[in-house]
């Protein structure tokens, strides 16, 4: 019976970690995707914005 107490929690944190493993893979993608895609696409889009406008020329090189 003492084999049973050993091998309980690591078969329950086994149990728990492919749980979270497949709420990740599939939470990724679906009807959310192209709106978190967006807000990528926009995000990036204002940071090469803003280095655009505050970055100043590069000097010429040799």
């Amino acid at each position: 019976m003492d084999y049973v107490s050993a091998l309980l929690p690591p078969v329950v944190m086994a149990a728990f970690f492919i749980a979270l493993i497949v709420t990740i893979v599939k939470s990724q993608g679906g009807d959310k995707k192209a709106k978190e895609d967006a807000a990528v696409d926009a995000a990036i889009a204002r940071a090469e914005a803003a280095r655009q406008t505050a970055g100043s020329p590069e000097a010429p090189k040799a």
